[in-house]
Order: structure tokens, then sequence, then C-alpha cells
């Protein structure tokens, strides 16, 4: 559970830098970026997995780069669900999509790293 909760305020953090650093992406609070985070999880769990087994032969072909496309079109999703999370056009949509699977791989690796003894 504590896991769970955790990969929540890491994965509304990570909206956050992510509306920091890329032109076109708002999150006004840090309360929208939870609920982003939340909608965002849940469209991606259901329809994003949908979307990326029909696309997997483009994504195959483009050695995976296609996954940032169907990300970038359910981050928008999520934006037209969410009051005060706001993503100007497609490119802001897709940069933001980058931006974030980097920071979320950097915190992933961050938490696993063993620690020095």
């Amino acid at each position: 559970m504590f896991r769970l909760l955790a990969n929540w305020l890491l994965s509304a953090l990570a909206l956050l830098i992510v509306s920091r650093l890329v032109s076109g992406f708002q999150i006004d609070s840090f309360g929208t970026a939870l609920i982003a985070a939340l909608v965002f999880g849940l469209l991606n769990a259901t329809l994003g997995l949908l979307l990326k087994l029909v696309t997997l032969p483009l994504t195959i072909l483009t050695v995976g780069i296609f996954l940032l496309v169907v990300n970038a079109i359910v981050l928008e999703l999520a934006s037209n669900f969410v009051p005060g999370f706001h993503i100007r056009n497609f490119g802001a949509a897709f940069w933001g999509a980058l931006v974030l699977a980097l920071i979320q791989m950097l915190f992933r690796f961050l938490l696993n790293s063993p620690s020095e003894a």
C-alpha cells in the first residue's frame, strides 16, 4: 500500500516538474497534479494498454519510440478530464510525455539504487 501511495505522489511530482520544463504543459497546483496523476494512471492502464496493443507493429517498427505518441495521446485525454491541467497542443503533449518518461526513469533509478554501507 505504501509503495502505491509513493508511486502516486512521485507521479504527481513528475507532472509538476514537466509543467515547469515544457512550454504549453500547465498544472495549476499540487492537488491538481495528484488528480491528474490518478486520471493519467487509470487511462494509461485501460485505454493506453489497448492503444499499445493496437499499435504494437508500429511500435516495433519505430523501436519503441511510438510509445511516446501513445503516452502523449493519453496525456491529452487526461487533460480534458482534469480541471487545472491544460496541454496547449500535441507538440506540448509529446514533449511532456518524453520529459515525463525521463523523470520517472530517474525516480526509479534513485529509488532502486543500492545504498552504500
